[in-house]
């Protein structure tokens, strides 16, 4: 099982690499359909006849991108009219999904250790730092092994 779960992450980042380049594109202000919308001289006009909504339909739709209320399938229709094709994924803040189960997994385990740690030093049995640091690494590691629920509580 722990084979079949450390396989599933593996494939999830690869599937996840190719976003990671576009994780450094900053979204124009006005949206990207505002923005290729005009850098293709086209008027709300033309893009309104092409998804048979009005002029005000577009301005409304713009807006909404602008301000992220858009939904996925308004994305595609406007990009499927331009001929683009719209993409979107999820890119992970620190690399890849099995860094980010390191990360919670090492808080955890810190979390955990600590809070014994401290239960212990007020009954007079506490332990030293390397013990500590060393006793957060292990369970690190069982709680990346077993890929705990608690993770993401």
């Amino acid at each position: 099982m722990r084979n079949k779960k450390k396989l599933l992450i593996e494939q999830l980042d690869q599937k996840l690499k190719p976003f990671q380049e576009t994780e450094m594109i900053l979204i124009p202000d006005k949206g990207w359909i505002h923005t290729i919308r005009t850098t293709l001289n086209m008027t709300m006009a033309q893009l309104g006849n092409k998804l048979n909504i009005t002029r005000q339909g577009v301005k409304s739709i713009e807006e909404s991108e602008a301000k992220g209320t858009i939904s996925i399938k308004s994305l595609k229709e406007v990009g499927k009219v331009l001929d683009l094709k719209l993409v979107y994924g999820f890119v992970p803040k620190d690399g890849t999904i099995d860094n980010l189960i390191s990360l919670k997994a090492e808080r955890l385990a810190r979390k955990i250790v600590l809070r014994t740690h401290q239960n212990m030093k007020l009954e007079d049995q506490g332990i030293h730092n390397d013990k500590i640091n060393q006793s957060i690494i292990d369970l690190t590691n069982e709680i990346k092994r077993e890929m705990r629920k608690s993770l993401w509580d």
